[in-house]
């Protein structure tokens, strides 16, 4: 068999281990090391494979994830969501679906100091959920906005997907994060323009919440100013080049530490199950990263990417028909698959065969992000709608059925982008290092 067949056969068999719930980091490591030892000889295999392990997990880069992780885990701990909800609650709350929008404006000031989502949807599950109900919120409307507004921690910086991705692919992570930020605020405009379509449609779904003063405003105003000081730290001095982001996320650690004992809403226990989850969060990520690495290199040598990339390169559409066929698969993927597992799954193949068709790997990178976003909600297997689903114990039905119209405000933001790249690529040109 030629190297290119080897090849296509490896992804075959990846993709048969996949189906049968074998982990996936793993799954791509066993594949790419067979594969490797078939192509190349045991020898060079080992010497190779053995290598991977340390080379990848001392790069610089891959110091930014447990940096940032831990930091989104410690503000999590320090009850920031909650200060952050009822901040965007008295300003916001005596609208129209107010309390809803309120949770989106919140999950977005959490997203810029988190990266994950996982803390924004407990918090909100358990703190905007009961107010929601307090006001005969529609259960599909409060869920829903939940759920989809979680999310936007992958999409404004500090994002893991973003990290992950850029890793990958070697693409500047300052300059993807600059890439996100817009995209990201207007992705939460348009959730919030869900809310006021659907609330202005059916009235019931979502009736405004109590009126509150100027006065009462400028108060509440101090619930996101420790958040709002941190993301301008943070952010700001990645794009203005004083750190890195490698520098960025243990300013950001530091920082949320700093905040926590401040308010005095830290104790030992509260550190250590921070340290606790980041740790095991970081430990999952590197295994995937690992893995990716390791059936990279399997790819390579089989040149499988390389024909892939020229194969539909050659072929006789636009380029813009196979990114179609791609948004679809990565849409499909998340259906059935953790999709961040997916993309890293993916990326040593798709790519190669996305520079062959000549888009930038900033702008590509965000569309991808953007799809993350909606396979972690998308049914069966929509991850952040399980573990909303697991923290407030409602089902899953209605979380799903829930999340359709912020799904169609993803697909738009999508086709905005894709028509107008610069929405995504103007602040990382403004980059002047």
């Amino acid at each position: 068999m030629s190297p290119v067949v080897i090849g296509a056969l490896g992804i075959l068999i990846l993709i048969v281990f996949l189906f049968s719930r074998i982990w996936i980091g793993a799954g791509m490591a066993l594949v790419g090391f067979i594969g490797y030892i078939i192509i190349m000889g045991f020898d060079p295999a080992c010497r190779v494979i053995s290598q991977i392990p340390f080379s990848t997990m001392t790069t610089y880069y891959m110091t930014t994830v447990p940096l940032y992780v831990f930091m989104g885990c410690v503000l999590f701990q320090s009850g920031i969501g909650k200060d952050l909800y009822e901040s965007a609650y008295v300003w916001v709350g005596q609208l129209r679906g107010g309390l809803a929008s309120a949770t989106v404006i919140a999950c977005a000031f959490f997203a810029s100091i988190t990266g994950i989502s996982a803390p924004a949807l407990v918090t909100m599950g358990k703190v905007a959920l009961p107010s929601m109900r307090k006001y005969k919120y529609d259960d599909k409307l409060s869920l829903g906005s939940i759920a989809c507004a979680g999310t936007l921690a992958f999409m404004i910086p500090p994002s893991m997907s973003f990290i992950i991705y850029g890793i990958l692919t070697e693409t500047s992570i300052a300059r993807l994060y600059m890439a996100g930020f817009i995209p990201g605020i207007l992705l939460a405009v348009f959730f919030i323009t869900v809310i006021f379509i659907i609330t202005g449609l059916n009235p019931a779904a979502g009736p405004p919440g109590p009126k509150t003063s100027w006065k009462e405003k400028a108060i509440a105003t101090k619930g996101i100013w420790p958040t709002l000081l941190l993301f301008i730290v943070v952010l700001g001095g990645i794009y203005l080049g004083i750190f890195t982001p490698t520098e960025g996320g243990a300013v950001g650690a530091f920082g949320a530490l700093v905040i926590g004992a401040a308010m005095l809403r830290l104790n030992f226990k509260k550190i250590r199950d921070a340290i606790l989850e980041a740790t095991q969060t970081t430990a999952l990520v590197m295994l995937l990263i690992i893995g990716a690495y390791i059936l990279m290199k399997f790819l390579a040598v089989s040149g499988i990417t390389l024909w892939l990339g020229a194969t539909v390169a050659s072929l006789p559409v636009s380029r813009w028909v196979i990114f179609v066929g791609l948004v679809v698969l990565y849409i499909v993927l998340g259906m059935f698959l953790d999709v961040i597992s997916a993309v890293i799954l993916t990326i040593p193949v798709v790519f190669p065969l996305v520079l062959a068709l000549g888009f930038d790997p900033i702008w590509f990178g965000v569309i991808i992000t953007i799809l993350v976003e909606m396979g972690l909600v998308t049914p069966p297997v929509g991850l952040d709608a399980f573990v909303l689903s697991g923290a407030i114990g409602e089902p899953l039905g209605t979380i799903f059925r829930g999340i359709i119209p912020f799904i169609v405000a993803e697909i738009v933001l999508i086709i905005v982008i894709s028509v107008f790249p610069q929405v995504a690529l103007w602040l990382p040109s403004t980059m002047h290092f």
